[in-house]
């Protein structure tokens, strides 16, 4: 994976994502189903209140920031904890992703809007290839 330089501006997990969904917008006629991929909002700053009625109704830490519900080959569908270039997974972020693979998906962890896109092109082209 290429490093960016001291002077390269690296940007926000909020803007990799944001550029994420503006390819597959681009790209839902190429591959069937990428128009329903969403984003799960867990994250984020929000009042004690708030974080209290948002845990009341199931929002979990670690849960994977995207979610695309389509079967591929032998996975359920895909999940990808998207982080900014240079950012790091928490302890309950692995435990999820393990499980959610455990349980027949296809959770990754993407550095930037290309491992993430790769990761997308990969799902729908080698899941099936390698179902055989």
């Amino acid at each position: 994976m290429n490093r960016p330089g001291p002077f390269t501006q690296i940007r926000t997990e909020s803007e990799e994502q944001q550029a994420l969904f503006e390819w597959a917008a681009w790209n839902a006629s190429k591959y069937p189903g990428l128009n329903l991929m969403f984003h799960i909002p867990n994250g984020g700053g929000r009042s004690k209140a708030e974080a209290g009625r948002f845990k009341a109704e199931g929002v979990k830490s670690g849960i994977p920031d995207i979610c695309l519900p389509v079967a591929r080959g032998r996975w359920h569908g895909l999940y990808i904890e998207m982080k900014r270039i240079g950012g790091k997974l928490t302890a309950e972020q692995c435990t999820i992703l393990d499980q959610l693979n455990q349980q027949g998906y296809f959770a990754v962890v993407c550095y930037g809007f290309d491992m993430a896109r790769a990761a997308i092109e990969k799902y729908y082209i080698e899941a099936v290839r390698t179902d055989a």
